[in-house]
C-alpha cells in the first residue's frame, strides 16, 4: 500500500514538504508504540534519510524505541557522525548493527532459484540474514529509510536491500554480493528488476511479511545550478513504493552520454569515503562511460584505509583489485578468500578489467599500498592544484586546453555512453 507519494523530474520538495508527507503518512498508520528506525549510515548522507529521522522522532517521541543504522560491513558511525546526520535525535536512541555476530538467519533460498535466477552459473542456496533487533524485536513498526539511486551490486539501491544487506550477515552478504558480480556489473547497474533483487524480493515474500515494515524513499537530483535537491518522496509498504521510485531515479540520476570519455576526474568527499570499499563508486558508476585506454583520476583526500572491516581490508590488500579471471582463479585457490564472496565479488567491481587505467590520489595511504592493490598512484597536493573541485563544474571541463569529466560524489548518478545501452 502506499502511503505517500510525491515526485517528478522537476519536483523540488523543501524541508516543510518532508516533514509534512512524513506526518500524512505516519498519521495514516495509526498509533504504534514501539518504533524502530533502519536508516543507512553517514556513507549516505546526502539522502536526507537523517533529516527523515528527525521528522520521525519529532513524530512519535517516546514510542520512538530504537534506531539501527543500516552498516552493513561498514565501520560504526561515531557520536560526532550521528551527531552531524541525525540532528535533534537522542544519541541514546541508537544501536550498532554487529554483522558477523548479532544477525539471525530467517529463512534459506534454495539453491534451484538461485540457479534459475543466475542462467545457472550458481546454484547455492542462500540466507536470507536480518539484524536480531528487526526479526525479532517485538516492534509494531518498522521504517526502513533512505534514498533510491543506480547501484552496482542490486541495481538500484534500497527497499528490502536496506534490511536483507544493511542488517544481514556474513554469508547472505557475501553470497549475494557474488550473483551480482558473476551475473555482471553491466547487466544489474540502473535496472530495478535483476538477479540479486529477485533474490531479496524472494526473501522479502517468504520470510518477512508477518513484519510491519514500511519503506520511505527519498529520490535526490541535482537543479541548474548543481545543486542537490529532492525530487521525490516515496512511502509504503509493498514493491510498489520501490518502483514507483526506482523509475523516477532513472529519469533523474541515470546520465546517458554521447560517447564514451577519455578522462574522468571524480571527488570523493573525505567526511563519507575513507575507504576503496567506498570510493571505488569512482569506479563502478562510470565504467560503462570509460573509453577504451581512458584514464579515471580518483581525488581522495580521506582515503585510510581498504576495507573498512578488518578483515576484508587484509583481503584486498592481498589480493588486489586484478579483474575477474585472475580473481575466481584466486578464489579457487584460498580458502580465505572463498570464505568472504563479498570480498572477492568487490575485487571484480573495482577493477577496470585491464579497459582503462585508474589512479588514486590518496590523503593517508602511501604510493606503495596503492600500487600494491593494481592501481596508479598520483600527489593528492598536485592534483588538488591541477583539478580543484571547487572551481570545477558538474561534467565537461577544459583547463589549460585539456578537456575531462568532473563527478563530484559518484554514489548520486550512473554514467554510461549511449553504446553501452545497444
Amino acid at each position: 500500500m502506499i502511503y505517500f507519494k510525491q515526485g517528478s523530474e522537476n519536483t523540488v520538495l523543501a524541508s516543510k514538504d518532508l516533514e509534512a508527507g512524513i506526518f500524512l503518512a505516519l498519521e495514516k498508520l495509526g498509533v504504534r508504540k514501539k518504533v524502530l528506525i533502519v536508516p543507512p549510515d553517514c556513507t549516505r548522507y546526502h539522502s536526507r534519510a537523517g533529516e527523515l529521522t528527525s521528522y520521525i522522532y519529532r513524530y512519535y517521541k517516546d514510542s520512538l524505541k530504537d534506531i539501527l543504522p543500516a552498516l552493513g560491513t561498514h565501520s560504526p558511525m561515531t557520536e560526532v557522525q550521528i551527531g552531524e546526520m541525525f540532528k535533534g535525535v537522542p544519541k541514546s536512541l541508537f544501536r550498532v548493527h554487529d554483522w558477523r555476530n548479532d544477525v539471525v538467519t530467517v529463512g534459506t533460498v534454495p539453491g534451484e532459484f538461485v540457479s534459475g535466477i543466475t542462467d545457472g552459473a550458481l546454484n547455492y542456496s542462500w540466507p536470507a540474514q536480518l539484524n536480531r533487533l528487526v526479526f525479532s524485536g517485538g516492534h509494531d513498526l518498522i521504517l526502513s529509510v533512505g534514498q533510491v539511486v543506480p547501484h552496482e551490486v542490486i541495481g538500484m539501491a534500497n527497499y528490502n536491500k536496506n534490511l536483507f544487506i544493511g542488517t544481514g550477515g556474513p554469508e547472505g552478504i557475501n553470497k549475494s554480493h557474488f550473483i551480482g558480480a558473476v551475473y555482471g556489473m553491466e547487466r544489474i547497474m540502473g535496472k530495478a528488476d535483476n538477479p540479486v533483487r529477485s533474490l531479496l524480493n524472494y526473501a522479502s515474500e517468504n520470510f518477512t511479511r508477518n513484519l510491519p515494515i514500511v519503506y520511505i524513499h527519498t529520490v535526490i537530483g541535482r537543479n541548474e545550478e548543481g545543486k542537490l535537491v529532492v525530487r521525490g518522496l516515496f512511502i509504503g509498504d509493498d514493491i510498489e513504493v520501490f518502483r514507483l521510485a526506482a523509475d523516477l531515479s532513472l529519469k533523474v540520476n541515470f546520465n546517458v552520454l554521447e560517447k564514451p570519455l577519455k578522462k574522468v576526474v571524480v571527488y570523493l568527499d573525505p567526511a563519507e569515503y575513507k575507504s576503496t570499499w567506498l570510493g571505488n563508486k569512482s569506479i563502478y558508476r562510470t565504467r560503462m562511460a570509460m573509453a577504451d585506454k581512458g584514464e579515471l583520476i580518483v581525488l581522495a583526500p580521506g582515503l585510510k584505509e581498504f576495507g573498512e572491516d578488518k578483515e576484508i581490508d587484509r583481503l584486498i590488500r592481498k589480493y588486489g583489485y586484478r579483474g575477474t579471471p585472475a580473481t575466481l582463479k584466486s578464489l579457487k585457490e584460498n580458502e580465505d578468500l572463498n570464505k568472504n564472496l563479498s570480498a572477492a565479488a568487490h575485487l571484480i567491481h573495482g577493477s577496470s578489467e585491464g579497459r582503462f587505467s585508474i589512479t588514486y590520489c590518496p590523503g593517508y595511504l602511501k604510493r606503495e599500498e596503492i600500487e600494491s592493490v593494481n592501481f596508479k598512484y598520483n600527489d593528492l597536493s598536485e592534483m588538488l592544484k591541477k583539478y580543484n573541485p571547487k572551481k570545477l563544474k558538474e561534467g565537461f571541463n577544459n583547463t589549460d586546453g585539456e578537456e575531462f569529466f568532473f563527478i563530484s560524489n559518484p554514489a548520486l548518478g550512473l554514467w554510461t555512453a549511449k553504446q553501452q545501452l545497444v
